[in-house]
């Protein structure tokens, strides 16, 4: 089987996935097409990376279908210059394309080994305006704040007001908002002391553990039994 053209996948995924569901924005696009999104997926996994899907990365984590970072993205407005937080690192992938649209970037991942193999993937790409912090991205960095733009890539039971809180004036967030059952995308936009939010599309994501999201439930273990 002769190695797959990755530049001609990500080029038609941009072509067919995006632009023909009116993605329009030319930074995201340029973005879409500048990171390599089979480099953030396991290696069994590559052949699949540009398809219309999301895919597993371990730990009962994924990186999201490409139309729905592409439309978070552009909800969001990007100028080049913002300071983001985000929230859930995960593979990596979207805080590439983050690197890409923003001056600075803060992502907070709970797995210390995701977020050890997305730094990885980052070096690699020479992505130097990026932290990658371990802890509990439901809490934001209020010592860090304010942000321009906050990203979160797992689904809260409701806005977590610490959140709304750590943004700007005029800073954007978006988050994907429910239950296991239904979830939309959230869009809340800061102006002083009042925030605007705006459901977009439902949505299925993975749950945002901690303080301010949902609470870990305990894993069982089987007893085994000594020899």
């Amino acid at each position: 089987m002769p190695p797959l053209d990755f530049d001609a996948a990500r080029n038609r995924m941009v072509r067919d996935q995006l632009e023909a569901r009116n993605i329009s924005d030319p930074a995201v696009l340029r973005a879409m097409r500048t990171v390599p999104r089979h480099q953030f997926v396991p290696t069994e996994m590559q052949q699949y990376a540009y398809n219309d899907s999301a895919l597993p990365i371990g730990l009962e984590q994924t990186i999201s279908q490409p139309y729905i970072v592409a439309y978070m993205l552009e909800q969001l407005a990007f100028t080049g210059s913002e300071d983001v937080l985000e929230i859930g690192t995960g593979s990596g992938y979207l805080t590439a394309l983050l690197c890409e649209l923003a001056g600075h970037v803060i992502s907070v991942e709970r797995h210390q080994q995701l977020a050890e193999r997305a730094g990885q993937h980052l070096d690699k790409l020479n992505c130097s305006n990026v932290e990658i912090l371990v802890g509990d991205g439901s809490q934001g960095l209020p010592d860090m704040a304010p942000f321009d733009v906050i990203v979160v890539s797992a689904a809260a039971p409701s806005i977590p007001r610490v959140l709304m809180t750590q943004l700007s004036d005029q800073g954007r967030m978006i988050l994907p908002v429910g239950d296991q059952d239904r979830q939309y995308l959230e869009k809340v936009v800061r102006a002083g002391s009042s925030w605007h939010v705006e459901q977009l599309m439902q949505v299925v994501f993975v749950p945002l553990l901690g303080k301010h999201g949902f609470i870990e439930q305990p894993q069982k273990h089987k007893h085994k039994r000594r020899a």
